[in-house]
């Protein structure tokens, strides 16, 4: 699994940490550009995501008609693209327009779907939670890296580097990651999309997958500017001194989260302390007026965002059918996407309308509507798995199948094997194979 997973997960994280990096201070920095406002500054700190989310589904159409590769290489040279621009422009429209085509090589969910297409069914929770790892662990060395790089070499030398990491990332594509095996999804009744939204879990996790980030783009916009004001009066290059402590406790805390989670089946509760952190973050933030406390804020939000990263999309993979996973990751991510720019787009329009108190006491009222709204969530059912070559199947009796705890089956035409998912608590293979073989 780790040769199949690590590459994937290599391109995608090279490709956040780019995106990452300069989140620390993009909002100061972007500030000092020619036209600047805090609204204009809050849509380029989350302008990435709404390009993002528009180009999502355009590219996972694209990745079924001319492979996955070459639709991941597509992405990752129009990402290439806007980190240039990014990296030249003197103006705020400039680095708009860069950063709206950084996020226009929208990649992930192609890289999610591919991972789903490369990995057995019963280690995909895992192969998802080992993805959402690398992508928690990026965030946490940019936020530590950012603001020194930034603070010594220029915030454009941080753009830079994204663009040769972008490079790096195609680098990887070509050397390290296999071709996908065909699936074929038989089902007796075609599930609809609609179907995703009506499922409690599901409907969950995808409110769960797009507060998260836009709360971070929320607060991405307002720490560089806070600190960095008449408030506290920081100097750029000391923001490092907030970022630091937060990236080394939210790694500690990634770990313990992500066993809890995945090993013992309790990815709920770790979502509801993630949650009850979330809001303690932004009342710091919003409304202290030691730096100390703002610190603590700061560190109370990077723990909460890394205990969350590694389960968010494993559970999305864990809750929906095989024939589902590709539209339920991309509705969750389209819809991610599109609040991390109303999270930085909202953190704009506050700052420059109104003031970073009625900011903090508005993020913590909807967290804290997040946080009644996820109590209804459940653990996932822990499902086993049944591999079958398919010559051995009588595929009248395998169309026929219906049983209460066989959540699904389907066919991996490339290996020639059929894949019953089943509730092993309640039965047994044995009852499986007399209901299937010839």
């Amino acid at each position: 699994m780790l040769k199949k997973v690590l590459p994937l997960s290599g391109i995608l994280s090279l490709r956040f940490l780019g995106l990452f990096l300069v989140l620390p201070v993009l909002s100061v920095y972007a500030m000092t550009l020619n036209g600047a406002t805090p609204l204009l500054v809050g849509i380029i700190v989350g302008g990435y995501a709404l390009t993002q989310a528009i180009f999502q589904v355009p590219f996972g159409s694209m990745s079924d008609k001319i492979g996955r590769k070459p639709t991941i290489l597509v992405g990752l040279i129009i990402f290439l693209i806007g980190s240039v621009i990014s990296a030249v422009s003197t103006d705020i429209y400039t680095l708009m327009l860069g950063r709206f085509l950084q996020g226009a090589g929208a990649i992930g969910s192609v890289i999610t779907a591919m991972i789903s297409d490369l990995v057995e069914e019963e280690v995909r929770g895992k192969a998802m939670a080992m993805m959402g790892g690398t992508i928690a662990l990026s965030f946490a060395l940019a936020m530590g890296l950012g603001p020194v790089i930034g603070a010594h070499f220029g915030v454009e030398t941080l753009f830079w580097i994204t663009a040769v990491l972008a490079v790096l990332a195609m680098i990887l594509l070509f050397t390290k990651v296999p071709t996908p095996p065909k699936i074929k999804h038989i089902y007796h009744n075609k599930t609809k999309t609609a179907d995703i939204l009506k499922d409690p879990n599901l409907l969950s996790m995808i409110i769960i997958n797009g507060m998260q980030k836009g709360l971070m783009t929320m607060a991405f916009v307002i720490i560089p500017i806070i600190l960095t004001s008449d408030a506290f009066s920081w100097e750029k290059a000391d923001l490092w001194m907030a970022y630091v402590p937060a990236m080394i406790l939210g790694l500690v805390a990634m770990g313990p989260a992500a066993v809890f989670g995945e090993k013992h089946n309790k990815p709920k509760q770790i979502f509801l302390i993630s949650i009850v952190l979330f809001i303690a973050s932004f009342l710091l933030m919003g409304l202290t007026s030691s730096s100390v406390l703002f610190v603590v804020g700061v560190v109370s939000f990077f723990i909460a965002f890394n205990m969350m990263e590694p389960l968010v999309q494993s559970m999305i993979s864990k809750f929906a059918k095989v024939h589902q996973k590709g539209a339920a990751l991309g509705i969750a991510n389209s819809f991610a996407y599109f609040m991390t720019f109303v999270g930085g787009t909202t953190a704009g329009v506050f700052l420059d309308f109104s003031n970073r108190e009625v900011l903090g006491l508005s993020a913590a009222g909807i967290a804290l509507l997040w946080l009644l709204w996820t109590l209804k969530l459940q653990n996932p059912t822990k499902h086993s798995h049944l591999y079958v070559p398919q010559e051995h199947v009588d595929m009248d009796k395998l169309h026929a199948l219906e049983h209460e705890h066989i959540a699904e089956w389907y066919i991996n035409e490339t290996e020639h094997l059929v894949i019953v998912k089943y509730v092993s608590e309640h039965l047994s293979k044995e009852e499986i194979e007399g209901k299937i073989l010839k």
